[in-house]
């Protein structure tokens, strides 16, 4: 189970690069509808969480809710970090049939459904 929805939820994993290509790191951002329960939200991210278990190369799940001071996150209340050992790892993620069925539940919590979710992925460098 998640923390409270004010604290971070963490659910990480040593961030060990294959071989196959830079490590890749997947941020979403999102903006939960008005009245979406804590517990719905739990669920989701523990859904997106648990796929580490059956996606290879997937290192580690960092979420929770927005907590910063700037004023800037535009009504985004919760954001999630995905890392993977490289792109193609992310990419089977992406395809995978576990990850449809949370996505679209995540989607369907979402304030305007997918326009309330907004992913940037990254390099990271090992230096």
């Amino acid at each position: 189970m998640l923390p409270a929805i004010g604290a971070a939820v963490i659910h990480a994993a040593p961030a060990v690069a294959s071989g196959g290509g830079p490590r890749v790191r997947h941020v979403v951002l999102v903006r939960f509808a008005a009245g979406t329960e804590p517990v719905e939200i739990e669920a989701v991210f523990d859904a997106l969480a648990n796929l580490r278990a059956v996606v290879p190369g997937m290192l580690g799940f960092d979420a929770g809710r927005n907590t910063s001071p700037e004023g800037l996150a535009r009504g985004y209340t919760h954001g999630f970090v995905v890392d993977f050992t490289d792109a193609a790892a992310r990419d089977a993620y992406l395809a995978h049939p576990d990850h449809k069925v949370a996505g679209a539940a995540l989607v369907g919590l979402c304030e305007g459904g997918i326009d309330g979710i907004l992913v940037l992925d990254f390099e990271l460098s090992d230096g």
